[in-house]
């Protein structure tokens, strides 16, 4: 064999080689997407808290993890809400006191995340900032005051903070910025959760949009129901843009932790 020969078959396999192990990782990182695709469709979805109303539960700047299957299936269970479903497929209903992710019905696009307050049939109403679930108030327990910056001024807040005992006896923590009864939805009408709805709060209860607010969220139809959220894997005071910051801003307490 000449040395030319040799030279060709030596650039033949190397080719080859540069061939198959593209290929290789090609397809390794295709297997690995249709997978994360997957369990992001049917399984769990990551999702970040943009806003205040869920403190003291949540936090601006946790990351956490969605169960969709615990629910069941529905249009804005998929990416983009094809609209492949008329209702719910497997469904399984809520539990009241449930922290829930949600496609808002008025302002279709755009998901939500508040605690399951009322179900079908319920009667949900605010007297004097205490809640009244079917006529009969909601047991409350002071407990310390809670500490927080606000994110949008910056400025440091003190927050009297309660123990909210739900009737099927699931136990939150609620904030009140307002004293008791001032707050602009402190006082409210009776709401009457219709059949195949739900009634969703924010636990910062004077910095929440929420079902209390018709003309912003309102009764919520279980077929926009996205699943419930279920583990904090990540928190960082850090803006999600500025990555660099993140590890100097971590909330090591708050990592790997259950949403109660």
């Amino acid at each position: 064999m000449t040395t030319q020969n040799m030279k060709r078959d030596t650039q033949n396999n190397f080719s080859k080689f540069k061939q198959s192990r593209v290929w290789t990782e090609t397809k390794g990182f295709f297997n690995a997407f249709v997978v994360a695709m997957i369990i992001r469709t049917f399984l769990f979805q990551p999702f970040s808290i943009p806003s205040g109303s869920m403190y003291p539960t949540l936090m601006v700047g946790d990351f956490l993890f969605v169960n969709k299957f615990c629910y069941g299936y529905c249009n804005h269970t998929f990416p983009f809400a094809p609209n492949i479903i008329a209702n719910r497929i497997w469904s399984s209903e809520p539990k009241q006191g449930d922290v829930v992710v949600f496609n808002n019905p008025k302002d279709e696009g755009k998901d939500y995340i508040k605690r399951l307050i009322g179900k079908p049939g319920d009667r949900i109403q605010m007297k004097q900032g205490v809640l009244h679930v079917n006529s009969a108030p909601v047991k409350l327990e002071k407990i310390d005051d809670y500490h927080m910056v606000d994110e949008i001024t910056g400025q440091f807040l003190v927050m009297p903070c309660y123990i909210e005992t739900l009737p099927n006896g699931v136990k939150h923590p609620i904030l009140k910025g307002r004293p008791m009864g001032e707050g602009r939805l402190d006082n409210t009408e009776e709401f009457v959760v219709p059949a195949g709805h739900y009634f969703m709060m924010g636990d910062n209860r004077d910095n929440s949009s929420d079902s209390r607010v018709h003309s912003i969220v309102g009764f919520i139809p279980e077929k926009n129901v996205i699943g419930r959220a279920e583990i904090l894997f990540f928190s960082t005071s850090a803006k999600w843009y500025q990555p660099w910051n993140w590890p100097f801003a971590l909330r090591y307490e708050r990592l790997l932790n259950f949403i109660r």
